[in-house]
């Protein structure tokens, strides 16, 4: 296994509607488990493919506090989102430092594509719920500031924008 590097916001990967997996082979068995070992050590509770560069339908997600549960959902689409919202705060491997609240579904269900190459359906509440949700806006082309209104979306530009420029003057102290 190998530690992919993640992709930084705005590269246009993360921008693009990602293609389906036509086929779950080694290839992509691999790659999930690339992806698996780059968001714990990064750490994060979900990645998904644009984030290492594949512009693929393919998610890894473990919510759980031991860090031993890794979900990779392949070909994912919810089926059902239920009514109730939660406003949380939420950020990303993409925007390193950004924080910024956003609402989603409590509730959904997922039909996916699993490892074995098998359909699957699971049920999700809560953090899996909110996690699921925004790891497959990126394989529509959407990175959670999208979902902020233009002015609370530009301040978190101009945030990362300055983080980046501090990081770069640190390295070069």
């Amino acid at each position: 296994m190998a530690i992919l590097p993640i992709v930084q916001f705005p590269n246009p990967v993360l921008a693009m509607k990602c293609q389906p997996v036509s086929e779950v082979n080694d290839t992509i068995r691999r790659l999930a488990a690339d992806m698996g070992e780059t968001m714990y050590k990064a750490p994060g509770v979900g990645l998904a493919a644009p984030q290492v560069g594949e512009p693929i339908r393919m998610v890894v997600i473990d919510v759980s506090e031991e860090k031993n549960n890794l979900l990779t959902l392949i070909n994912p689409v919810i089926t059902e989102y239920s009514d109730e919202k939660e406003t949380g705060e939420e950020g990303c491997l993409s925007l390193p430092g950004i924080w910024e609240k956003v609402t989603r579904s409590t509730a959904i269900t997922v039909q996916y594509t699993d490892l074995d190459g098998q359909s699957q359906e699971i049920h999700a509440e809560g953090l899996l719920a909110i996690c699921i949700q925004h790891e497959l806006d990126h394989l529509d082309g959407t990175v959670f500031i999208d979902h902020l209104s233009r002015l609370k979306y530009d301040r978190a530009c101009s945030k990362l924008k300055k983080r980046r420029q501090q990081e770069k003057r640190d390295k070069n102290d």
